[in-house]
């Protein structure tokens, strides 16, 4: 476990990822994007899916993020969200798996502490992540027992949104690096740019997770083309 948050410290995690109805939606694809993550001095990986994480290890030897968005008819947790999706990606080889870690209510009805201990009682030996939207949800997560924490829901959920990590608010970042006692506290949501990611690694943080502004080419250029129409 520790040898794996080191590798992954002070350095860039880039989430290679692209949901269904993406251009870029293909296993072979999230392989190559994250072999050319690597080549760009990434030290991780974040991937979704049982299917794009076995390619991706297929084609890189770096510590892999692991998740599988699963919705549940409306329910709003969707990041890993039950054991179906813990045994799945336990089988996948990733070295970190993160799940949702809000104070809300899961899919199968159970609470975040009912869940963490079912995830330490069936795999002890996992590096587990934990996303979530406010400084009190990384506090309850770092006293479970989660090796990392990240506001990765931060704006996504109904307390917090509208709100995003930007080049004038790290308060929410600040305050968990001075929170959390026991896990290491990664930044990741909303890091669009490297003078953001620069600055919130100044900040305390253990890693900096890179998605969108890296790996979704669609939205890479919707910004250029915006800033063209204005």
């Amino acid at each position: 476990m520790q040898r794996v948050l080191e590798q992954i410290k002070k350095g860039l995690v880039v989430s290679c990822q692209a949901l269904e109805g993406e251009p870029l939606h293909s296993s072979f694809i999230m392989g190559r994007m994250a072999l050319a993550a690597k080549d760009g001095g990434a030290v991780g990986i974040r991937a979704n899916s049982v299917e794009d994480i076995v390619e991706i290890k297929k084609q890189v030897d770096l510590p892999v993020i692991g998740i599988i968005k699963q919705v549940y008819g409306d329910h709003p947790v969707f990041i890993t969200p039950t054991m179906k999706e813990i045994d799945a990606l336990a089988q996948t080889g990733c070295e970190i798996i993160a799940t949702d870690a809000t104070s809300r209510i899961r899919p199968d009805g159970s609470n975040l502490e009912s869940f963490y201990k079912e995830v330490r009682s069936r795999h002890p030996h996992l590096l587990l992540m934990a996303d979530v939207s406010t400084v009190e949800e990384a506090i309850v997560a770092d006293e479970l027992g989660f090796e990392i924490v990240a506001p990765t829901l931060y704006g996504y959920t109904a307390e917090t949104d509208g709100l995003k990590i930007d080049d004038h608010d790290y308060a929410v970042i600040s305050q968990i690096v001075k929170e959390v006692k026991n896990a290491k506290v990664v930044a990741e949501g909303n890091v669009s740019t490297p003078e953001i990611a620069k600055s919130v690694l100044d900040i305390g943080v253990h890693a900096v997770v890179v998605g969108g502004a890296i790996t979704r080419p669609q939205l890479i250029t919707k910004k250029f083309a915006d800033a063209l129409k204005n």
